[in-house]
Parts: C-alpha cells; sequence; structure tokens
C-alpha cells in the first residue's frame, strides 16, 4: 500500500495518540485510524487543520514525492 501521509509519524514525534486527534477534530477514532493506516485520506482542508492542531507545516503530514 502506497503511504500518502505521516499522521502516524507526526503524532509519535508530538507523543499524542489518533484518539487524541479524533477528539480535537469531533472525528470518529476509526476515521483517524485510516487515516493513520493510510487506507483512506483526509481531506486537503482537515489536512491543514490537523497542521494546526499538532502545530506543524502541512508539508510535513506529506509523504514527499521526491
Amino acid at each position: 500500500m502506497k503511504k500518502h501521509n505521516r499522521i502516524k509519524v507526526v503524532l509519535a514525534e508530538k507523543e499524542k495518540t489518533n484518539i487524541w486527534l479524533a477528539s480535537q477534530l469531533g472525528k470518529d477514532p476509526v476515521t483517524v485510524s485510516r487515516w493513520c493506516q493510510n487506507s483512506s485520506q483526509p481531506s486537503i482542508d482537515l489536512l491543514s487543520q490537523i497542521a494546526e492542531i499538532l502545530e506543524v507545516d502541512i508539508r510535513e503530514l506529506l509523504v514527499s514525492t521526491k
């Protein structure tokens, strides 16, 4: 499976859990878990919100294409 996002990695770096992120976003923890497993992807708007919540540049949440 191709990885598109680094949400799981950034959460670990910030010592946060998917359940914590789900509560911050008002989303189902299962949805956030799917993002962390790269089985589904958040919208660009949600990715922007996640970056704000985690206090990182949105680019840190994406796998580089280079």
